[in-house]
């Protein structure tokens, strides 16, 4: 039987969500490992002279405990 566990973190890019969502994987996985999933919870934007400017997500990481 195996025992998961859920970390929330959040990430930005001046790219696109998608790279934040990239880049918050990238970074769990060095901390973390048997990552499974990633739910995204909420995603966000940061406005400066009427342009995009960051791209934010709040996600949970599910990764399965060592035994």
């Amino acid at each position: 039987m195996s025992i998961a566990k859920i970390s929330e973190i959040s990430a930005m890019s001046n790219v696109s969500f998608d790279d934040a969502i990239q880049q918050g994987i990238a970074r769990a996985n060095k901390t973390l490992r048997n990552v499974k999933s990633v739910w995204i919870k909420e995603q966000h934007v940061r406005v400066e002279n009427e342009k995009i400017s960051e791209y934010q997500v709040n996600m949970a990481i599910t990764f399965i405990i060592d035994d």
